[in-house]
């Protein structure tokens, strides 16, 4: 069983539904994605969608996205999600190493990413990828929210 990985060209019905199926197995907290928003995230020009396949099915998916910024071409590789039940077939190292080369392609001077502590395989994946852990701070900040002293919400 080989995975294939191309890119997503079309925000078809198949797509929509790996989606509907792959996104809850990344964050439970994602919202699911109706046709429309599937077809935004590919109009999107920073984003290449790659999807991967086992006996024709899509099994996983990778954003890759690519941002030129003053200090150079960069790449960063987000919501990279593998069915379960395609997991220990290479699904995510072939993802991950066609992203690494349509980065490189592009001309890309760093590609990021990151991920939980607790993704132990994934982990093992991106460092056997020849991703090194980089001693950075990640900050986030949820959009509508107010936050900190003054502010009137929770510090």
């Amino acid at each position: 069983m080989s995975v294939q990985v191309g890119i997503a060209r079309e925000a078809d019905g198949e797509l929509v539904a790996a989606f509907a199926r792959l996104l809850p197995q990344l964050s439970s907290s994602a919202v699911p994605l109706d046709r429309e928003a599937v077809a935004r995230l590919l109009a999107c020009s920073a984003n290449t969608v790659l999807l991967a396949r086992l006996e024709g099915r899509i099994v996983g998916t990778l954003t890759l996205v690519l941002l030129p910024l003053p200090s150079g071409q960069r790449a960063r590789i987000e919501d990279v999600v593998v069915d379960g039940a395609a997991r220990g077939h290479g699904v995510g190292a072939a993802l991950t190493a066609e992203a690494v080369r349509l980065a490189e392609a592009a001309g890309a001077r760093t590609v990021d990413l990151t991920s939980r502590p607790s993704r132990e395989a994934a982990n093992r994946l991106y460092e056997r990828a020849g991703f090194e852990v980089r001693g950075s701070v990640v900050y986030r900040r949820t959009a509508g929210v107010s936050r900190g002293p003054g502010t009137g919400g929770v510090a």
